[in-house]
């Protein structure tokens, strides 16, 4: 006699799932959000003596169970860090990457998430297999970045795929050492049937990959999207599976970004790396007080008529980072930054000394027609 597939009702906002459809949520409160999803069919009678071993029913994410060890007698020569190519990104990440560790990188629309994995597994690709799945565009889009970044092409392999089945068999193989899946939010499965994106697919399928990742040694990279608050996307689950969570931040007018460490195993997350977004894409900003005038500069600019420019420096991590403030050119007196929000800028400007283009603190100066002060900045 054929088992009766069993089936339940998953929240896509939350993840919580229920025995039977209902209206709202009990636990967040959304209201229409339960999807029915299969569950596969259950092997066995679940129970331990039914013949099946533990370890062959449920592997978890770190590969097969094993017996109890001493802590001491573990050998960590056997996870050797290795470079991606990029100090600012070695150092947010720890020193490097870690094989079999899970790394989400996530970030507003045109950050340069992609980029910054493109340009990481050309790198890698001269020394290592690597494999860069791509579900949100071509492999001619692709390949047209590349060669405008001018990027070495020829050991990359590409590959255009949103079932998770499909990319673990084509990684299973071609075996690389370094997988990137871009990105999580458009990866399916077959065994659930809701739309891609929704809680359960996300969780599923990362899952899916960090399982394979973890009993190959292979370095998994998931691009992950963010809502409109900056958080990342998805079930909060997805970032207790993985291993390092990323963010690339960067406004629309800005040149600069910033990939700062969220949460890290294998390292600290006070950590901050800065890119330049060019013309040949990501480049690594070892100095940034080099990007910001200094007191010459200052001097031709207040000749010019365009004084007011003060510059200063601020704690990010262990590293500092440098500021630039200027008159907004307002009637009114605004504070105003560019890569940096509203209230933390504002805090910093009043926190700051009142001291701007070499004028005394509190000084009030007449130009243009208007009042200007220590207080317009920007």
């Amino acid at each position: 006699m054929a088992t009766k597939q069993k089936t339940a009702f998953v929240c896509n906002d939350c993840g919580s799932d229920y025995v039977k459809w209902q209206g709202q949520c009990s636990d967040c409160g959304a209201w229409n959000t339960l999807t029915e999803i299969r569950l596969g069919p259950e092997k066995g009678s679940g129970r331990a003596g039914a013949g099946v071993p533990i370890g062959d029913k449920r592997s978890g994410f770190a590969g097969s169970l094993q017996s109890a060890r001493i802590l001491k007698d573990i050998d960590l020569q056997d996870l050797p860090r290795f470079s991606s190519g990029a100090e600012e990104f070695d150092r947010v990440l720890g020193g490097g990457l870690v094989p079999g560790s899970g790394i989400l990188i996530g970030g507003n629309p045109g950050a340069g998430k992609s980029t910054l994995l493109l340009q990481t597994m050309c790198h890698l690709a001269r020394s290592m297999d690597a494999l860069y799945v791509t579900g949100e565009e071509s492999l001619q889009q692709v390949a047209m970045r590349a060669q405008r970044l001018q990027l070495p092409t020829d050991k990359l392999r590409l590959m255009s795929e949103t079932n998770v089945e499909a990319i673990v068999a084509a990684a299973q193989e071609l075996k690389p050492r370094v997988l990137v899946v871009d990105s999580i939010q458009v990866v399916h499965t077959d065994e659930i049937a809701s739309a891609p994106g929704s809680v359960s697919q996300v969780r599923e399928c990362a899952a899916y990959l960090i399982r394979y990742a973890k009993q190959t040694g292979t370095v998994l990279f998931l691009v992950g999207h963010v809502t409109k608050d900056g958080s990342l996307a998805g079930p909060k689950v997805l970032e207790h599976m993985i291993d390092c969570s990323i963010l690339l931040e960067g406004s629309d007018d800005a040149r600069f970004r910033t990939l700062r460490g969220q949460k890290n195993r294998f390292g600290a997350v006070n950590e901050l790396g800065i890119f330049a977004m060019t013309e040949q894409g990501m480049r690594e900003v070892k100095n940034p007080f080099r990007h910001f005038p200094r007191p010459r500069q200052r001097a031709r600019l207040r000749q010019r008529g365009d004084g007011g420019v003060g510059g200063d420096a601020s704690a990010a991590g262990r590293d500092p980072g440098a500021g630039r403030r200027q008159p907004a050119g307002q009637s009114a007196p605004r504070r105003r930054g560019a890569g940096a929000e509203p209230p933390g800028h504002a805090a910093g400007c009043s926190a700051s000394p009142r001291r701007v283009a070499g004028g005394r603190p509190g000084r009030i100066r007449q130009r243009g027609g208007r009042r200007q002060g220590a207080g317009d900045q920007r």
